[in-house]
């Protein structure tokens, strides 16, 4: 147990550390979060015509409201402690990548409904917008990210929860 920690806490260090350098932003996190942005605006497109993005901004055509994702809230950050924590715990590689593939479609895919439910409260309420951004919103993509870690553990093989359970903390 004391080993996952260390190693967990050392790979998060690193892995946000590489995330804030300039490079890593340009090359990365902001044409992902970019791409965040269009995927985002496709979806709300089929029940809604007027919503525009462009780049990291998605606006509406009729009322003028708009949202700008930021780096923070693409869900890199939850793919950061998820990768982490997979990385850290003793399994098989294999089982390893499909947690994290698993895992990065739950993260996105809950950060899509996070990004679609804000640009529509916004447009309703701007201090309910505040709230749900700032708290409800932060901590469910944690959450997420905890959840499938759990999930993940769970359908290890059995041999290897055995181990890992046997082992002296």
């Amino acid at each position: 147990m004391i080993r996952f920690l260390i190693v967990f806490m050392l790979a998060q260090a690193v892995l946000f550390g590489l995330e804030m350098l300039q490079p890593v932003q340009q090359q990365v996190i902001l044409p992902w979060t970019s791409l965040i942005a269009d995927i985002s605006g496709w979806f709300m497109s089929f029940f809604d015509a007027n919503v525009i993005a462009s780049g990291k901004v998605i606006s509406h055509g009729v009322n003028g409201f708009a949202v700008s994702i930021e780096p923070g809230c693409n869900g890199v950050e939850a793919m950061i402690v998820l990768l982490a924590a997979i990385g850290a715990f003793p399994a098989p590689w294999l089982y390893k990548l499909k947690g994290l593939m698993w895992g990065f479609l739950a993260i996105q895919g809950m950060n899509l409904l996070r990004i679609i439910s804000l640009f529509y409260l916004g447009q309703w309420s701007r201090e309910l917008f505040d709230w749900a951004h700032l708290y409800v919103w932060q901590a469910l993509i944690m959450l997420d990210a905890l959840v499938v870690f759990l999930i993940w553990i769970r359908y290890l093989p059995d041999e290897d929860n055995t181990k890992i359970l046997e082992q002296p903390a």
